[in-house]
């Protein structure tokens, strides 16, 4: 069973197409379950849409929860349709984030840490002047806050977990967190959540996937589950990898791989 969690379209503002079409994108690529999961509002701020071209509006949010369960009964004879969205992980707002959610029946809610201190992961400029000992703290910093989303008991998967390096490779080579690493494992573990294996880390700086092999192999030790996201941005990405993971993933001793519907774990062999 082919499946791929993580996908987005032009509601954003900086992806391409309609979800219609990654729908579309998604059966011809083969794929069994197609997840629709499009970057959360920003829920805490007095402006209905701060930043246009990185989430959708707050008041549009409703119409994309409608459009995908429209789009679920329209294809339901060709592809199963899951609802979800990639929500970004803020300590101090999950409560809020939390109950924004709950009128909606999502399958799946991706949490995903985006911002540390206020300043974007992406953001290469962060590292500037930066000694070791500042780029530890970074480091160790972002893991917990990966383990405290993994706890809050609102995702069901846990997004490019190690997407830091994605414009700054050199980020995987900060030694001294392993573990911060560790604790967020086992802390996905514990909650009976997942990872996923994020292939966009291919269209950025660090040219591969997310996580690295290193932290799969610490995931499988401790029983971490794994799922797939594409995390596409335009429908043709759909599936990428699909089949190169699942190898690597056997490889590596994994026997499954899961996704999930109505917020329940699904499990697939290997």
């Amino acid at each position: 069973m082919k499946f791929d969690l993580h996908t987005h379209h032009d509601r954003c503002g900086h992806a391409q197409g309609k979800i219609s079409d990654y729908i579309e994108a998604a059966i011809e690529a083969g794929m069994h379950v197609i997840g629709i999961s499009d970057h959360s509002p920003y829920f805490a701020h007095e402006l209905d849409q701060p930043q246009p071209g990185i989430a959708m509006a707050r008041s549009d949010f409703p119409n994309y929860v409608a459009e995908v369960l429209r789009l679920k009964e329209q294809y339901k004879d060709r592809i199963e349709v899951l609802l979800g969205v990639e929500s970004d992980f803020y300590v101090d707002q999950i409560e809020l984030y939390r109950a924004s959610y709950e009128p909606y029946p999502f399958d799946y809610i991706i949490g995903s840490v985006h911002q540390t201190r206020g300043v974007s992961i992406f953001n290469r400029n962060r590292w500037k002047g930066k000694n070791e000992d500042e780029q530890l703290d970074e480091k160790k910093h972002y893991y917990d806050l990966i383990r405290q989303s993994a706890g809050s008991g609102l995702f069901q998967v846990l997004g490019h977990i190690d997407a830091m390096k994605g414009y700054y490779p050199d980020f995987a080579n900060i030694s001294g967190a392993e573990a911060e690493i560790d604790e967020a494992l086992k802390a996905v573990a514990a909650n009976d959540i997942s990872i996923e294996i994020n292939t966009s880390g291919k269209t950025k700086d660090v040219g591969g996937w997310y996580p690295s092999h290193a932290i799969l192999e610490r995931a499988r030790h401790f029983g971490v589950d794994v799922t797939f996201g594409s995390d596409a941005h335009v429908p043709e990405r759909i599936g990428d990898d699909w089949e190169l993971v699942q190898k690597r993933l056997r490889e590596f001793g994994f026997r499954r791989w899961v996704f999930f519907r109505g917020k329940q774990k699904v499990v697939v062999p290997l």
